[in-house]
Parts: structure tokens; sequence; C-alpha cells
């Protein structure tokens, strides 16, 4: 098997009206699905984020149940060049960065949360290329 990259990954958000006015409003991921009540489906780059309500997707058959709680964690790759544009637009947003990390490359990465406590996070390209 030759992957070259993870397609699609998932948050479990019970109201995805929330999700889509975080998601798509206010972070302008393009909605390209949503299910009133099941999903909401965003474009993000290369790769979607699927948005499943955990209470109708752990019932499913097919494609197989799945369901997650608590925190969850994704990370966001921008340009190098345009990391701190970025860290400012999430902060005129009215979103708090909760923390900052630097890492063994020598690049910082950001972490801010979305309205059900999700933990984002914003790489500059290279964070696992070089460290």
């Amino acid at each position: 098997m030759k992957i070259i990259s993870i397609k699609e990954t998932c948050l479990y958000i019970k109201d995805l009206n929330l999700a889509i006015d975080f998601y798509h409003e206010k972070l302008k991921f393009p909605l390209i699905s949503h299910v009133k009540g099941k999903h909401a489906f965003f474009r993000v780059g290369a790769a979607i984020l699927l948005v499943f309500n955990p209470e109708e997707s752990k019932l499913k058959e097919s494609p197989p149940s799945h369901y997650a709680s608590g925190k969850q964690h994704i990370a966001f790759e921008v340009k190098p060049e345009d990391y701190e544009r970025s860290k400012n637009d999430i902060t005129n947003l009215g979103i708090r960065i909760t923390d900052k990390i630097t890492w063994g490359s020598g690049q910082e990465s950001f972490y801010f949360e979305d309205p059900v406590g999700n933990v984002l996070e914003i790489v500059p390209y290279g964070v696992w290329e070089n460290g």
C-alpha cells in the first residue's frame, strides 16, 4: 500500500448548526454537504472535515458505526508565510488562543477550541517534515 495522505477526518458534534456556524461561517471552510440532524461536511484544502452527530452516527450500519466523545484534536497546516496572519485571523474572530508550542524544528504552533471544546491547532508546513 502506498497511502499518500489522510483524506478525511471526523469530529463529533451533536449541534450541527453550531458546527456550521463555526467551521463554515467563521473559519470559511466550504460546506459541501449537510443533512439536518446527521452530518455536515467541509472542504479543508485537499482534505475533508466530516462532522457527525454522534447520537445518529453510532446507530449506522453502513458505513460502519463510529462516534466519539470528549475533546478531539485536529491540526490544520498553513504555509509558513501565512502562519502569523492565521494567528491574527483567529484572534480577530474573537477566538481565544489557548496555547502556543515551539517544536523541535524551531517552529511554533498554536491551539484554540471550537464551540464544543474540540482542540484545534494551526501548524506551519515543516513542523513534521523538519523535526
